[in-house]
Order: C-alpha cells, then sequence, then structure tokens
C-alpha cells in the first residue's frame, strides 16, 4: 500500500501497530482513523525539501482542523493559514503563534477581521478592494497598523478539478494581476496598512509543476516591479495546492519543487510562506465503515455502509476516487458495485460500479486518502451524528473526538415560546 502505516497481517488490517478491530470494537463506525507516524512524515518532507531557504509553513487548516492534529503540527513549528475567525480561535487555542498566522478568503467579516488585528496575526491575504479599505477603517479605529498581501491571481490553469481551481481570470479569487501594481500603490498610502507580502494559490490537489512555476514566474515579476517603486515586499507567499495520490496520480517530490522555486526567489532577499493542506494530512487518514446490507437490483450490486455523503462528501462534490479496501482480505471473488451510504440522497456515494473483493454485511470497509476534506466538510443531515476521531501511534490509540449523540443535535436548538 502506498500509505506505509496501512498493512495487512493474516489478512486482517492494521493501522500502523493496531488491529482496526480493536478500534470499530471500542469506538464504532464509521470512524475517522490518523497516523501519526504519516503525519510527521509529511511535516518533516517540507522542512527538509526547503531546509536551505528561510520559510514559514502555515498549515491550511480548512484541509483538517481536528484540534489535536493542529496540536501537532504546531508544534513542529508549523503556522496556519486560515479562512475564518473560527479557524483562527482553534489555531490560537492549540498555540500556534499569531505571528505565524496569515489570514485567506474572499469574505472576511469585520468581527473576523477586529479578532485578527487583535489577535496582531503576521498578515492578511487581501483579495478585493473594498477588503482592503475595511481592514484600513477596521484597523485605524484601532489605532494599528494591518500588515497586508495582495492575493494575486495570475491566470494560469492549475489542471485540477474546476470546483477547486481558484487561479483564473474568472474565478472568485484574487486581485487580477493586471491591477495589482495600482492597487498596491494605493495600499501603500493608507494610515491603517503596511504593505509586507504578495501571495497567491492557484487552486489544490496539483500534480504538476508547471503551472505553478509558470505563476510563481509572474508573482516574481509584480514583486521586482514593487520593489522598484519603494513597496518592499518581505514575505512571498506561493499558497499550497501539491496534490496527493488517491488512484495512480505521479505527484511530483517535494524536493522538485524546491529545486524549481528556489532559484526564482533567492534574490528577493523574502522568507517564504508555503501553505500545505491536503499534502500533510491527506493521506494520513483513513475511515472505517461498516457494511450493513448487500443489494442486487436488476443485475447491478449496491454495498450498503454505514458511512454517508454527510461524513465524506468528496465523492458526491467533486466525484472524487478514494480507494476502498477490505479489513479482512480474505475473499479472492471479485464483484462490481457501487457502494453507498445510508443517506437519502441519490447522490450518496462513496464508490461507482468499483470492482472490488467480495465482502458479507456486517465486515468492514477502509477508504484510504480521507485525512483531509473528510472530517472537516462533514455535517448532521438528516441528522446523522458525526463520527468520532482516533489517533494511532505505534501500538496506541487516542480518542481525539467523540462521537456525536443524539443529544448533541438539539445544542442550540430553541423554542419559539408562545408559538
Amino acid at each position: 500500500m502506498a500509505e506505509e502505516y496501512l498493512n495487512y497481517r493474516n489478512k486482517r488490517l492494521f493501522i500502523e501497530n493496531v488491529d482496526f478491530e480493536k478500534l470499530v470494537n471500542k469506538f464504532g463506525t464509521p470512524l475517522y482513523v490518523y497516523s501519526f507516524s504519516e503525519l510527521t512524515k509529511n511535516i518533516k518532507a517540507y522542512q527538509e525539501a526547503f531546509s536551505s531557504c528561510k520559510t514559514l509553513f502555515c498549515y491550511a487548516c480548512k484541509a483538517n482542523s481536528n484540534f489535536e492534529l493542529l496540536r501537532i503540527i504546531g508544534r513542529s513549528g508549523f503556522g496556519a493559514d486560515i479562512v475564518s475567525g473560527g479557524e483562527l480561535f482553534v489555531s490560537l487555542k492549540a498555540g500556534i503563534s499569531p505571528k505565524k498566522i496569515v489570514y485567506s478568503g474572499v469574505g472576511k467579516r469585520g468581527d473576523e477581521i477586529l479578532y485578527a488585528l487583535n489577535s496582531d496575526i503576521l498578515m492578511f491575504n487581501v483579495e478585493s478592494e473594498e477588503e482592503l479599505l475595511e481592514i484600513n477603517r477596521i484597523a485605524i479605529s484601532l489605532n494599528k497598523k494591518a500588515r497586508i498581501s495582495f492575493r494575486i491571481n495570475p491566470d494560469v490553469d492549475p489542471e485540477t478539478h474546476h470546483y477547486i481551481a481558484t487561479g483564473l481570470a474568472l474565478s472568485k479569487f484574487g486581485i487580477d494581476i493586471k491591477e495589482a501594481e495600482k492597487l498596491y500603490q494605493k495600499a501603500a498610502r493608507l494610515k491603517g496598512i503596511e504593505v509586507v507580502g504578495c501571495q497567491m494559490h492557484i487552486g489544490s490537489q496539483l500534480t504538476k509543476l508547471s503551472p505553478i512555476i509558470e505563476a510563481a514566474h509572474k508573482l516574481v515579476g509584480l514583486v521586482k516591479k514593487l520593489n522598484k517603486k519603494g513597496i518592499k515586499i518581505s514575505l512571498l507567499d506561493l499558497g499550497g495546492g501539491l496534490g496527493i495520490t488517491y488512484k495512480n496520480e505521479k505527484v511530483p517530490a517535494l524536493s522538485m519543487l524546491a529545486k524549481r522555486i528556489l532559484p526564482l526567489i533567492e534574490e528577493l532577499g523574502v522568507t517564504l510562506i508555503l501553505e500545505p493542506g491536503r499534502s500533510i494530512v491527506g493521506n494520513t487518514g483513513v475511515l472505517l465503515t461498516k457494511v450493513l446490507y448487500l443489494k442486487n437490483k436488476r443485475n447491478k450490486n449496491f454495498v450498503i455502509i454505514d458511512a454517508g455523503m454527510n461524513d465524506l462528501i468528496r465523492p458526491s462534490l467533486y466525484d472524487a476516487y478514494h480507494e476502498i479496501i477490505p479489513c479482512v482480505n480474505k475473499s479472492n471473488k471479485m464483484i462490481k458495485a457501487d457502494i453507498v451510504g445510508p443517506v437519502c440522497e441519490s447522490g450518496d456515494f462513496l464508490a461507482k460500479e468499483r470492482a472490488m473483493p467480495f465482502v458479507n454485511n456486517n465486515s468492514y470497509l477502509c477508504v484510504r486518502s480521507a485525512g483531509a476534506y473528510g472530517f472537516s466538510m462533514a455535517s448532521n443531515y438528516n441528522f446523522r451524528l458525526k463520527p468520532a476521531e482516533v489517533l494511532v501511534k505505534g501500538d496506541k490509540y487516542y480518542l481525539i473526538r467523540d462521537r456525536e449523540n443524539l443529544s448533541d443535535l438539539l445544542v442550540n436548538q430553541k423554542t419559539a415560546v408562545g408559538v
């Protein structure tokens, strides 16, 4: 298996050195399980690849915002790339220094900007002129200066799924690179603004270096122009987006990315910021699920499981592929089936027409590469309870989020008295 922490022993699946059955018996299913060894391996890979350059890694919290995982990532020296006041709150509580936090996203509310300014974060990645003016207004009201970069849209095709492509001209994200120089000059004149950076993020699940390098060339060219005009850029943020292997994608090595990027920026004298998310946690986690029923309808097979689109929405939302393997690998008989969940939607599936070993009801499946955009996009649709999360380290395992219970479904709901 691609993930070294997943292995079969006597045809039974182990996660690091823990038998899957121990986990499902103790915590139930659906169940997210994360590998400590894989997480720390991915963190170290970035640190080693870019060790020759002054670099700040800001983990993209949206990929997986579990508190314990954030604590581990923060202790490694990483900062955080956030897109909400909630992510700021959790990152700070997890011990991540505000001086290592960058705030991205197109729709920052006034109260979120206020919170970030009072927290003294490293910088805002500004997405529009109106946002710039709002940050300036709030900073002045606090007698502060907001450190900002502009998120530049370089109009580069990232060659990924169109829902997660963010660097094209018609995307909602970023400042058109043709308008950027003028906007930087305006920002430099504002009383509540300190211009410190230049940023891009062209998309997620990128498996080719050429779009990243093309966009980086454009950003470096802009920084050189700004420096000549007296607008000193000290932070160059090239975003995140490097992909992982879900099926048969060939993902370039981090050493190759560093080899292509570092010569581009070495003359600028900047601190490089990278915002990895999926490539840190994606292959770190799996989703364990129980087979409830087998169904055959007009010679079409369905494997009905207890995990649904509310637990892992990527297949329904992006038609994303996740490899699904049996937790007990004892059947040589193969079937082709749709692997579907219990949610009342035709789009509730984890795989369609998937060739797989035959399984029985009450057996278990493992959905691989589910560490990114799995639990973080989970919901209570159909009033389904969100799953528990467990961290495995060697032969030990730790509950890092309780499974919801029925009482949790009514938390924050109110009765309209008198109605």
